[in-house]
């Protein structure tokens, strides 16, 4: 199937509800890893708190991916999603919107890698592979995570994948099918 690379008024509004849906959710997720940290930091696990909820901090960039088949929609979604966060107060301001490029562009490159013709489990699985790759490495820049013990990097790792299958593979796929059975997406012209 080939797909239309150009935006129409219902893809921008469909873009917009999925920024500010999942902007909202990535605001309201602070507090909870916030919580982990804390919980976790007792017993020298406190960075986990940032992987085990990196899935959902990443998830509307597949979503944009994976539902508009456009070059550069993961990347959008997922950077709209942070500004979303950052105007209602998130606790990490401005800087929200970088991690929301890093997260966007790391989804993306899922899309890329198949040339932006494959839209099933193969290239959602790669969008979560480049994602949890790009985001650790990321994170080993920004949080200092080159500073761990390697057996804490490994951890850390395999939960970050975890979590971004699930909730940025999995769920993300099963949002995607609810939406094809509604049939909202057949009437988009691609």
């Amino acid at each position: 199937m080939k797909y239309s690379n150009a935006w129409h008024l219902r893809d921008i509004i469909l873009l917009t509800l999925i920024a500010i849906f999942f902007g909202v959710i990535y605001w309201i997720i602070g507090p909870l890893y916030n919580v982990l940290t804390v919980a976790l930091t007792p017993v020298g696990l406190g960075p986990g708190a940032n992987d085990i909820v990196m899935g959902i901090w990443v998830m509307a960039g597949p979503l944009s991916g994976y539902v508009f088949k456009k070059v550069g929609s993961a990347t959008l979604g997922e950077f709209l999603g942070s500004v979303v966060e950052m105007f209602l107060g998130g606790q990490w301001g401005a800087s929200t919107m970088i991690s929301g490029v890093v997260q966007g562009v790391a989804s993306e490159l899922g899309f890329t890698f198949t040339g932006y013709k494959r839209y099933d489990w193969f290239s959602l699985n790669l969008s979560v592979l480049t994602t949890t790759i790009v985001t650790f490495g990321w994170d080993m820049i920004r949080n200092g995570y080159s500073k761990y013990h390697i057996g804490l990097l490994i951890a850390l790792f395999i939960i970050r994948l975890i979590s971004t299958w699930i909730f940025s593979g999995v769920l993300v796929k099963a949002i995607v099918n609810l939406l094809d059975r509604t049939h909202l997406m057949q009437t988009q012209t691609r």
